[in-house]
């Protein structure tokens, strides 16, 4: 359950490509396109495929502001490569990146191997509902100045990965007033853009700063977004992400990096037919939204009734989870030990929040979108078998133990 994947609406995808298989055999009006996309090799991409990513992204965030521009936009073999690759083009080895808590855990390894850059945590706390504070990024700011780290970007998930849920606009502006008060970039990833499936609603922070009219001003040129069809589509094999940025310097120095992680031609034409079919998107877009809070809502509700709580979110394919009230203490080594007794007695196999670096021991990160829903309703069932033995347990009665767990989940097929 760890892996945050979309296949709640593939079939609409494969439906889709079913009926339009001139896109799959490289066909345009009857003619055979194949050995033009064969010899295509331009690390600018296809200008196909950025208008209609363009278009697309201002569908699913319903924007008002017309604001994507093609031309600055750079293709990367998804969001990975585009989020190293805005690393590389904005910071030097040894100097630093903010991020808030949780986040993501791939953002160590993808942020940090090669580019030997720093990350340095801006600590949330669910006294707030881990919202992004002022006092929080100075503190950020603060801890780099003294391990004597530059900082050059405050980087962003909106929607959350792992809290499932959109920035306010007092976040979003907060994060604003920060970077032009520092000087520094701000880097908005918002692959999961496209999964918001209740109120408030997605605000880009390119839109909150053109809100605030800020386009003549020098941070426009420091905002930055990545984005990809991994989540929201669930096509996370085609490996198709995106920078975008209003800074020539920025869009130049990427779109020469991305030929080390270019999209394959066949892909780019087989997507750009997709997405220009507004048809098509427009029943998606709806359709996946329908369909992902009713999964969530489901989820929330079982897990609710077992005694488990989880964290209001309005996005994405995944809910953090408050187990805080099963530690046999409240600290990391208490959390990883549950986390073993739910994957070894329960056969759970769920993120703790010390691995998306939460500095509150007790949340997981729990996908629900990853699955047919048989299969999810099997985990929810076994999540009430563990709550309900991991209490008892709790309350002494040996005949409930946690050992006994599986005999239980025998019959949970």
């Amino acid at each position: 359950m760890c892996l945050a994947e979309n296949q709640v609406s593939l079939d609409l995808v494969e439906s889709w490509i079913e009926k339009n298989l001139d896109a799959v055999r490289l066909r345009k009006d009857g003619a055979s396109l194949f050995r033009e996309l064969a010899l295509f090799e331009d690390y600018h991409g296809l200008h196909a495929l950025k208008i209609a990513l363009a278009g697309y992204m201002e569908e699913i965030r319903g924007s008002k502001a017309k604001f994507f521009d093609p031309h600055k936009l750079v293709l990367t073999a998804g969001a990975t490569a585009a989020n190293e690759t805005l690393i590389f083009c904005l910071a030097n080895p040894g100097e630093a990146i903010l991020i808030p808590t949780p986040y993501y855990p791939g953002y160590d390894r993808d942020l940090q191997w090669r580019t030997e850059v720093k990350i340095v945590p801006i600590h949330c706390s669910s006294l707030n509902d881990f919202r992004i504070t002022m006092s929080a990024l100075e503190a950020a700011y603060e801890d780099a100045q003294k391990l004597n780290l530059k900082v050059k970007a405050v980087l962003v998930t909106n929607p959350s990965n792992p809290l499932g849920r959109t920035l306010i606009q007092e976040e979003l502006n907060n994060l604003i007033s920060f970077a032009i008060d520092k000087e520094i970039h701000i880097i908005n990833d918002e692959v999961f853009s496209g999964t918001v499936f209740d109120s408030p609603g997605f605000t880009s922070v390119m839109e909150a700063a053109s809100n605030r009219n800020l386009q003549g001003c020098s941070v426009w040129s420091r905002i930055h977004i990545v984005y990809s069809l991994s989540k929201h589509l669930g096509l996370s094999g085609f490996r198709v992400g995106m920078i975008y940025s209003n800074n020539e310097a920025i869009v130049s120095a990427a779109t020469k990096m991305s030929s080390f992680g270019l999209v394959s031609s066949q892909t780019q034409f087989l997507l750009s037919s997709m997405l220009v079919d507004k048809k098509f998107t427009a029943k998606y877009i709806k359709e996946n939204q329908k369909r992902l809070k009713k999964r969530k809502e489901m989820f929330v509700s079982e897990l609710k009734k077992a005694g488990i709580e989880c964290f209001r979110g309005n996005a994405g394919l995944f809910c953090w989870v408050d187990m805080r009230n099963f530690l046999s203490s409240s600290t990391f080594e208490a959390e990883e030990e549950l986390q073993k007794k739910m994957l070894y007695s329960a056969r759970l196999n769920v993120s703790p929040g010390s691995s998306c670096h939460c500095s509150e021991p007790g949340w997981f990160r729990v996908c629900f979108a990853n699955m047919p829903e048989e299969a999810l309703r099997v985990a929810i069932q076994r999540f009430k078998i563990f709550a309900e033995l991991s209490t008892a347990a709790a309350g002494g009665n040996s005949r409930q133990s946690l050992p006994h767990v599986k005999r239980k989940l025998s019959i949970v097929k």
